[in-house]
């Protein structure tokens, strides 16, 4: 359930999900110098070993109570495969059938089943304004999709198993967000609980890992090393704990707007590094996601009421909207 009076547009969530959002459309050019010689099960385990170490570190230091309840460690194991394991390890497959940008752009459609499952689960109310702007948003996503499916020139065989492994994900990832909003989730040190996760999440990569491919294979280059810190520090354990406060603050509807927003700042990144060149469905499809994200945050102005002969002012309360990250690439 969301803060009463919380809005994205308040400088304590704004904060946080711009953060999170620059730094998780950041990830894409990072992880692609983890798909190589190392197996991307391995690369997932990884990032989650290192984002584990240094949420415990980070709560100890604190001086945080490490240890949790029967209860909560049941909890903690359940998101830590959702979102830590099903979500990446689907994730990265998937860019072995389709681009990295296709992948980006179909993990923008998180905002779908984050709202619903928010309205499903957490009771969080669906305003008007958001689900027009969210509609709007699934019509730019949609072009951005056109696009990047038209410039990779796939197969048909490839696109489906790549376009499934990724909704699987985002599906995995959703899953998470809607847990974060649970009363069990909200009675937890958030520190202490993404590291839980975030370790058990690393145990279940690491034995798929082995089962599927074999024992551990590193990539001893600094492409690869200072990439795996990048995305176990930066990316994971600061980001998910600023993503996971937002979601508590405005619901999983609202928080997901991330996921629709990242596509478009990778596409920026892969413009100043990669030398990507904008194409006018990306260009239009970006311009429509955005414009929908307006609508739906955009505060309803000041409207006068008046009673007898008195006039006063009446303020909307600012909406929750049920609600990604991770895009895991996040």
């Amino acid at each position: 359930m969301s803060q009463p009076g919380a809005s994205l547009l308040h400088p304590r969530v704004l904060i946080p999900f711009a953060l999170v959002t620059l730094i998780w459309g950041s990830t894409w050019i990072v992880i692609k110098g983890q798909l190589g010689i190392v197996p991307p099960s391995w690369s997932v385990t990884y990032r989650f070993i290192v984002a584990a170490a240094a949420m415990f570190l980070f709560a100890a230091m604190r001086g945080e109570r490490l240890w949790l309840d029967r209860r909560a460690f049941a909890f903690v194991v359940l998101l830590g495969i959702a979102q830590f394991t099903f979500n990446f390890n689907f994730v990265y497959r998937a860019e072995q059938h389709i681009t990295s940008g296709l992948v980006a752009v179909l993990f923008a459609l998180l905002i779908v089943p984050n709202t619903l499952f928010g309205r499903l689960f957490l009771k969080t109310p669906l305003e008007g304004r958001f689900l027009a702007g969210a509609g709007i948003a699934i019509v730019g996503v949609g072009l951005m999709i056109l696009h990047e499916y038209r410039a990779a020139s796939l197969g048909p065989q490839a696109v489906v198993a790549g376009t499934l492994l990724t909704l699987t994900g985002v599906l995995s990832a959703s899953i998470a967000n809607v847990m974060q909003g649970t009363k069990i989730a909200r009675a937890q040190s958030m520190t202490v609980m993404i590291a839980w996760a975030m370790l058990f999440g690393a145990l279940a990569d690491g034995g798929f890992a082995w089962i599927t491919t074999g024992p551990p294979t590193i990539e001893a280059t600094p492409v690869y090393l200072l990439g795996v810190l990048y995305l176990g520090i930066v990316a994971s354990a600061v980001s998910f704990p600023l993503y996971f406060s937002v979601i508590r603050a405005v619901g999983p509807g609202q928080a997901a707007w991330s996921s629709v927003l990242i596509p478009i700042i990778a596409m920026g990144f892969s413009t100043v590094f990669e030398d990507y060149h904008w194409a006018p469905l990306s260009i239009a499809g970006g311009a429509v996601a955005l414009a929908g994200l307006i609508i739906a945050v955009a505060k309803r102005p000041e409207r006068p009421s008046v009673s007898g002969n008195m006039v006063s002012v009446a303020v909307d309360a600012p909406e929750c909207s049920a609600s990604a990250n991770e895009n895991p690439r996040d």
